[in-house]
C-alpha cells in the first residue's frame, strides 16, 4: 500500500477541508444536503483509512461519523460548542495526515481526548431526559447518565512492588467490562496494556449493576485500593468550553503538491508537443540543407528541450493498470457464482504503466478474455476433483514491462482448449471440409478461434454462446498497436498473452522508400536490414520467399500499396511475437522520431496501414502496422 500513501493524503485531505469548509456552513442553519455531504466525506477518510491500515484516524472518523449520524436524524443540533470540538476534529485529522504523508504511520497526536468527548455527546444524546437541542445541561443533576445506567469514575490503584502491573490491569478492565460498557480509559488501553502508568489508572465505566459490583469486579491480586465514585465529567465537559479538549495544531502554509487536471487539457498539450516534434524535424532539415551553423546550434538546444518535454508529457499520461485491473475481482466472483464455480483470481503487476489512449481501449478486451476464462477454461469443482485438481480453479491476471512494451498475461488452470470439439465446429460451420480439418495443427485450430462470429459453446447463456468473440479482442488489441498469442494444453489450462506499446503518439521509426514511395516502420519491428542476393530467392506454393543465414522468411513486395516493384535490392527484415517476414526497398533513410496520427474517419481503416505521420518536409507518410502483415 505504500505507493497509495501519496494519493491517499491528497484525497483524504480534500475530504476533511470539504467537512471544515460544510461545517461552519451547517452552524449557520440546518440544511440536509451539506450534513449528508458531511457524512460521505467522513465515511469516505474512514473507509481509505481502515483499507490503508490508519487504524486510530479510521476511529476518530468513526466516531465523529456517530456524532453526524445524530445530527442527520435530527437528533443533535450543530451549536457553536460541538462544531468547536467538530472543528478541532478535523485539524487533528490535518495533523495525522501531515505525518502520513511524511512517510509516517497515524500515531502522532491524541486522538483520546477528541473521541472521549465526541463519545459524551452521543451518549447524552441518547438519553430520554436530555434534549435534543444540543444545549450544555444547567447542572451536575442535568448531567444524568445514559439509559444503560449511571457513569462512575473507577480509580484502580495496584500495589507498589506488582510484578505484573500491566496483566492485573488487564484482568481489571475485562472484568469491568463483564457489567458495563467502558466510555474511555486513562491512559488509553493500549498504554495500560503495556504498563505505561505509575500505579493508579482511570476508567470511566456506564452500568446498571451499582457501585458496589464496580468496586468488586475492578479488585483482584495485585489491586491495593479501587475508589468509585460519580462520573460528573459529563456536565464538566460541556460547560468547559464546549467540551474541547486543548489541541496544539498551529496555523502554517501548505505547499500544493497535487493538482487535477482535466483529461481533454492533457490530450491538447499531447497535441502541442506532437506539433513541435513535427516542426523540430522541419527545422533540423531547413539547418541542415542551407548550412546555417548557428541555427543548427540554437535547434540543438532546442530540440533537448522538446525531448525533455516530450518526455515528461508521456510520464504524465502513463496511468497503472490497477485502474483497470481492480475493477475484475467482481466480475470473476460474479460469474463464478453464475457457473456455480470457485475461482482464486490472483493480480500482479497492477503498478505498470501504460498511456491513457493505451488503456481506454483495453479495458472491454481484458473483461471478455477474463469472463471467456472462468466460464469456459475452469472446470466445475466436481469436473476438477474427477480430473485429479483442486476443486477451487485459479485465475492469473499480470502485467510486467517487457523490453519496450507492456505484457499483460490471463492463465488459467482449466480444461484447456478442446481442439477436437474446435474441429467439429469448423467443420459443422462450414469452415473446413473434415479431410481439411483433421490435418490443421493446434496452431491453425487456436486461428480458428479468431473467426469472426465462432464459438464453441453448446448453448447461449449470459456470459458466452454469441459468437461475439475473439475475433473482436484482436482487433481491439489491434487497434491498439499490440498483439494477441494464445498457448494451451488440454487438461491443464490457457494463457492469452498481450503485448501492448506503452504509448501510441510518438514512436521511433525507420524511414524506406518501396517503389519511390516513402513509409516508416516501427522501428521494435524491424529486425536488421540485409541486401537482397537474387539466387537466394525462392517460390512455395503462392509464395515467394527468401532464404537468409539457414531461415526460409516469406518475401512480401508490398505491390497492393506502392505500385508495381522495381525491383529493390534492399531486404528489411520485420518480426511480430515469434514470425518473422521481409520487405524489398528501394533504400533506407534511417531512424526518425515522428508523431503517428490516426487515419481520418473519411478514409476509414486500411489493412497494413496503423496511421500516418508527417516529417520535416511535410510529406504525408503511412506507418506500416506490422502486427497485420504478418
Amino acid at each position: 500500500m505504500e505507493e497509495y500513501r501519496g494519493l491517499f493524503a491528497v484525497e483524504s485531505r480534500e475530504n476533511n477541508e470539504a467537512i471544515a469548509r460544510a461545517l461552519l456552513t451547517l452552524e449557520g442553519g440546518e440544511d440536509r444536503e451539506i450534513v449528508d455531504e458531511i457524512f460521505r466525506a467522513a465515511h469516505t477518510i474512514k473507509g481509505a483509512s481502515a483499507s490503508m491500515g490508519f487504524m486510530r484516524l479510521e476511529q476518530l472518523c468513526h466516531s465523529m461519523e456517530d456524532v453526524f449520524d445524530l445530527i442527520r436524524n435530527g437528533e443533535l443540533r450543530a451549536n457553536a460548542a460541538l462544531t468547536d470540538l467538530l472543528l478541532a476534529c478535523t485539524d487533528q485529522i490535518d495533523a495525522i495526515l501531515d505525518a502520513i504523508e511524511a512517510g509516517r504511520s497515524d500515531d502522532g497526536g491524541t486522538i483520546e481526548e477528541l473521541v472521549s468527548a465526541l463519545e459524551v455527546w452521543v451518549n447524552e444524546t441518547s438519553s430520554e431526559d436530555l434534549p435534543v437541542s444540543g444545549d450544555l445541561p444547567s447542572s451536575e443533576d442535568d448531567a444524568q447518565a445514559p439509559a444503560g445506567g449511571p457513569c462512575y469514575q473507577v480509580l484502580v490503584t495496584l500495589v507498589p512492588d506488582s510484578s505484573m502491573k500491566d496483566v492485573r490491569a488487564m484482568i481489571s478492565l475485562s472484568n469491568l467490562e463483564e457489567i458495563g460498557r467502558i466510555l474511555s480509559t486513562n491512559p488509553d488501553k493500549d498504554g495500560i496494556e503495556n504498563g505505561k502508568f505509575d500505579r493508579t489508572f482511570e476508567v470511566v465505566l456506564e452500568s446498571a449493576a451499582g457501585a458496589d459490583a464496580v468496586r468488586m469486579a475492578a479488585s483482584g491480586t495485585d489491586i491495593q485500593e479501587v475508589a468509585v465514585r460519580p462520573w460528573t465529567g459529563a456536565a464538566e465537559n460541556r460547560k468547559a468550553e464546549g467540551a474541547v479538549p486543548k489541541v496544539e495544531h498551529h496555523e502554517k502554509s501548505r505547499e500544493i503538491k497535487n493538482i487535477r487536471v482535466d483529461i481533454h487539457l492533457l490530450d491538447q498539450m499531447m497535441n502541442l508537443v506532437e506539433d513541435l516534434v513535427i516542426n523540430r524535424g522541419r527545422l533540423k532539415q531547413i539547418a541542415q540543407k542551407n548550412q546555417i551553423k548557428e541555427l543548427d546550434e540554437a535547434l540543438n538546444m532546442v530540440g533537448r528541450s522538446v525531448s525533455d518535454l516530450q518526455n515528461l508529457m508521456m510520464h504524465i499520461r502513463m496511468i497503472p493498470l490497477n485502474h483497470i485491473f481492480n475493477r475484475f475481482p467482481r466480475v470473476v466472483r460474479d460469474v463464478s457464482q453464475h457457473d456455480n464455480k470457485e475461482v482464486e483470481f490472483i493480480i500482479e503487476g497492477g503498478e505498470t504503466e501504460l498511456d491513457r489512449s493505451v488503456m481506454d481501449g483495453l479495458n472491454d478486451p481484458l473483461l471478455h478474455l477474463i469472463r471467456n476464462a472462468v466460464d469456459h477454461g475452469i472446470e466445475l469443482p466436481a469436473e476438477r476433483k474427477a480430473a485429479g485438481k483442486p476443486e477451487k480453479g485459479v485465475l492469473r491476471l499480470s502485467a510486467r514491462r517487457d523490453r519496450d512494451n507492456v505484457l499483460i498475461r490471463i492463465e488459467d488452470d482449466g480444461a484447456g482448449i478442446d481442439y477436437g470439439k474446435v474441429r467439429k465446429k469448423a467443420v459443422s460451420r462450414g469452415l473446413y471440409t473434415a479431410e481439411d480439418a483433421d490435418a490443421l495443427s493446434e496452431d491453425d485450430l487456436i486461428e480458428v478461434l479468431f473467426n469472426p462470429g465462432f464459438s464453441t459453446a453448446d448453448a447461449i447463456t449470459d456470459i458466452s454462446g454469441r459468437g461475439v468473440g475473439l475475433d473482436v479482442v484482436r482487433s481491439a488489441i489491434e487497434s491498439l498497436k499490440g498483439s494477441i498469442k494464445v498457448s494451451s494444453t488440454p487438461g491443464k489450462g490457457t494463457c492469452f498473452e498481450l503485448v501492448l506499446p506503452p504509448t501510441m503518439a510518438i514512436v521511433d521509426v525507420m524511414m524506406v522508400r518501396i517503389n519511390g514511395k516513402r513509409c516508416a516502420i516501427p522501428i521494435n519491428n524491424v529486425v536488421e536490414v540485409a541486401m537482397i542476393r537474387r539466387d537466394a530467392i525462392h517460390r512455395v506454393g503462392a509464395t515467394r520467399v527468401i532464404l537468409l543465414r539457414d531461415e526460409v522468411l516469406p518475401l512480401f513486395t508490398l505491390d497492393d500499396m506502392f505500385g508495381g516493384s522495381n525491383g529493390g535490392d534492399v531486404l528489411v527484415v520485420l518480426q511480430n511475437g515469434h514470425k518473422k517476414c521481409g520487405i524489398v526497398s528501394d533504400v533506407v533513410e534511417g531512424q526518425q522520431e515522428v508523431v503517428v496520427k490516426p487515419l481520418s474517419s473519411l478514409i476509414g481503416i486500411c489493412p497494413g496501414v496503423s496511421g500516418v505521420t508527417i516529417p520535416g518536409d511535410g510529406e504525408v507518410v503511412p506507418v506500416l502496422d506490422v502486427n497485420t502483415m504478418i
